[in-house]
């Protein structure tokens, strides 16, 4: 007689998640060398502080099996990591070979915000809808640059505002060298969007996405793990490097919206002052649709 064990429901669990991910990840947009996209900013009407959801991942290529390996780093939400920890010491202290091992683990910085699609021409079907956007240090200075900074005063709240008072966001996505680059991305005049009134206006606003909820989180241990068998090679406990005075480290690299420049913070170093967020009183008015 079969049994229905713990592994087996642990197995549908997590073929489950993975296929959440994978649907979540379908509705990230995706930008293509030689295109403009047009979108509009969503805020959180519920939350505005999680608008954006600001984000550090690790990725190489597994010496193991050779798959392509991306896990968010716990320093997103400012616990240690061990990944992270693991790469700086390697660096510092490491045998040449360990170095450059150390070498081909990336780590980024992004951002995920959602938006109303308004042309998407790789991708049409995709215009008139809520997806996410999920964007690198070129794009999020246009954005904190709006909201905030030197083009406050001529866009501010208007980058969410689905009337015709609200304005676009036109990303321009070019190539420099192998690497795609966000320049020339800039937000637009006020423009209406077509077919909106107040009524899908509201239900759009209410159709955002919880951006803390997209990517799958892995504890301190289950990264280890992964750190023992994609980057060691090996399934034996490895010890947990003891914390270290933070540092602030810049590792160059091309000019490209994935990869400016990777900050390594360590272990713990994820300032609160280094979030974008959106002020209820910046949205104003908004909540009134």
């Amino acid at each position: 007689m079969s049994t229905f064990t713990t592994s087996m429901f642990d197995s549908i669990k997590e073929a489950l998640n993975k296929s959440q991910s994978q649907s979540s990840f379908r509705d990230i947009l995706k930008f293509q060398p030689g295109n403009s996209y047009e979108v509009r900013l969503l805020p959180n009407m519920k939350d505005p502080s999680n608008t954006f959801f600001h984000y550090y991942t690790h990725a190489w290529e597994s010496f193991a099996t050779g798959q392509f390996m991306s896990v968010m780093s716990p320093q997103t939400f400012g616990e240690r990591d061990p990944i992270g920890e693991a790469r700086y010491q390697l660096r510092q202290r490491g045998t040449p070979e360990e170095k450059a091992k150390a070498e081909k683990v990336i780590r980024r910085e992004q951002w995920l915000v959602n938006v109303y699609v308004i042309n998407d021409p790789t991708n049409p079907e995709n215009n008139a809808t809520v997806k996410m956007m999920r964007y690198g240090k070129q794009i999020n200075k246009v954005i904190a640059d709006a909201i905030e900074g030197e083009d406050a005063d001529q866009f501010g709240p208007r980058v969410f505002d689905l009337t015709q008072e609200g304005c676009n966001l036109r990303v321009r996505c070019d190539k420099q060298g192998d690497y795609p680059t966000y320049v020339a991305s800039k937000f637009l005049m006020p423009s209406s969007v077509p077919g909106l009134d107040e009524t899908n206006i509201e239900e759009i606003y209410n159709n955002v996405t919880s951006l803390e909820e997209v990517f799958p989180v892995k504890s301190y241990d289950e990264l280890v793990e992964v750190l023992n068998e994609h980057f060691h090679c090996t399934s034996s406990s490895v010890p947990s490097p003891s914390p270290q005075p933070v540092v602030q480290e810049t590792v160059q690299t091309p000019d490209s919206d994935l990869d400016e420049e990777v900050p390594m913070e360590f272990p713990n170093d994820k300032k609160e002052e280094d979030k974008l967020t959106v002020p209820d009183d910046l949205l104003e008015g908004l909540d009134d649709l």
